[in-house]
């Protein structure tokens, strides 16, 4: 191999070892948005305010969005942790119960910072686990189910986060920087400001079931 052969050899590698550096490197953060919906169990109601029928909460299952920003800490082919903050958004939870000592609805809204440790992150197939926490904060309908005033308002309480999910990229190699993401994930919570319907609980959990996309930069 003669020296410009040699050179130009260097050159190409070198290249070529800069440009996957800088494919990592472009990887190493990722935006996802996804919609599901958020599940509450239903809890009852205790004390004089209690409707003699059906004296139980019944929360919808709202229509839900999250938008999660992560950014790729360490790891190998085998595993990766990353930093994530999923923020969470439940415009619409309705409520129902046997008189009027709910709201007609309030909204969440969940930040949770968190660690989340993929398995096989160079594969097809990656699935993880995450856990973290932040906090939420319910605004709710100024007037009661059925009729009146709603004595409650909005608040803000401490989260604890866990979850899991499978991310898969369906795409090939034109489309490698977009996955889809699936997750169940738990924003145990405090409970919303009910004053007329106290149920014994100061905390619920709060499971969001979701689908969507993922872009990685």
């Amino acid at each position: 191999m003669s020296g410009k052969q040699a050179v130009l050899a260097v050159l190409v590698m070198g290249m070529s070892i800069l440009g996957a550096s800088a494919a990592a490197q472009d990887e190493k953060n990722e935006l996802t948005g996804m919609l599901g919906r958020i599940f509450i169990s239903d809890q009852g109601i205790t004390g004089p305010n209690a409707p003699t029928v059906n004296p139980v909460i019944h929360s919808g299952k709202g229509l839900t969005f999250e938008v999660n920003y992560a950014r790729h800490l360490l790891g190998t082919d085998v595993y990766s942790i990353s930093g994530e903050v999923p923020a969470v958004f439940n415009l619409d939870e309705d409520l129902n119960a046997g008189g009027p000592v709910v709201p007609v609805d309030y909204q969440q809204i969940f930040v949770t910072p968190a660690l989340r440790a993929n398995l096989f992150p160079a594969t097809s197939v990656s699935p993880w686990v995450s856990f973290g926490g932040g906090f939420g904060h319910f605004s709710e309908n100024k007037n009661l189910l059925y009729y009146g005033t709603n004595p409650g308002g909005s608040s803000t309480t401490g989260v604890i986060q866990g979850g899991f999910g499978l991310d898969v990229r369906p795409f090939g190699e034109r489309l490698r920087r977009f996955s889809i993401r699936g997750e169940v994930r738990d924003f145990f919570s405090g409970t919303p400001n009910l004053p007329l319907a106290d149920t014994g609980k100061t905390r619920q959990h709060n499971y969001f079931v979701g689908g969507g996309f993922m872009w990685h930069f």
